[in-house]
Order: C-alpha cells, then structure tokens, then sequence
C-alpha cells in the first residue's frame, strides 16, 4: 500500500494467515487495505481510515464481530460490512444481517467469493 493512499477496506481478523490472506487478496486486486488484530483495533483503524469497507471476523477477542458490525450501524451506518466466520449456524448467519451485515461469507471460502462480495458492495 502506498502511503498516500488511505485504506479502502478494513480487515478485522485475529487468525493471522487468514488475515494475511485476505490482505494479499485486497491489495493484488487494487484495494488499499488496513489489517487489525481484533474488533477493538479495528474499529479504532475505521476511526482512522474512514474506509469504504469493513471485512470482519465473527469470533475474536475483546470486540467480536457483532460488536464491530453494532458499532459500525450506529457511527458509520453507510459503510458494508462483510462478517466472516468458520462458526455461522443458520440462525448466526440470519441474526448477523439482521443485526447490520451485508454480506456472509462462511470459511473457507474461496478469494474469488471475497472479491466478488466486496466489488458488488462497493457499486452500491
């Protein structure tokens, strides 16, 4: 990422490969990316950034995903959010847009499902 391009997307993953992963998939198709370990750091990164974007992870230390997508709804009601997780039941994945996601992706999913989730949220 250069430095003066600000982050177009905030990846919130506190599995380092899968983290990594996403990153690598983000910034080979264009996208600045700002990766955080946890929902606590990432939202303080969507602070920072005012990204276009949220990918988050479900299950995480301090603030989980439903703590990020929450907060997202209430101070940044704009900005889709993608909530993933290895863990999503039927009803997990029917709460988690209830609750403000836009997207679910279920690990392991492939790049091309990410790239794809995230191109057509960003068309609006």
């Amino acid at each position: 990422m250069s430095a003066s391009r600000s982050p177009d997307i905030v990846v919130i993953e506190d599995d380092s490969i899968m983290r990594e992963a996403m990153t690598e998939w983000l910034q080979a198709a264009g996208y600045g990316v700002r990766a955080a370990v946890d929902g606590s750091a990432g939202l303080e990164a969507v602070r920072f950034a005012a990204p276009a974007l949220v990918v988050t992870d479900m299950h995480m230390p301090r603030t989980d995903g439903w703590g990020v997508i929450a907060e997202m709804r209430h101070g940044y009601p704009g900005v889709p959010v993608v909530a993933v997780s290895g863990q999503f039941s039927g009803v997990d994945m029917v709460a988690t847009l209830a609750l403000g996601a836009s997207r679910v992706l279920v690990k392991p999913f492939k790049r091309t499902e990410l790239l794809l989730a995230v191109a057509d949220l960003l068309r609006g």
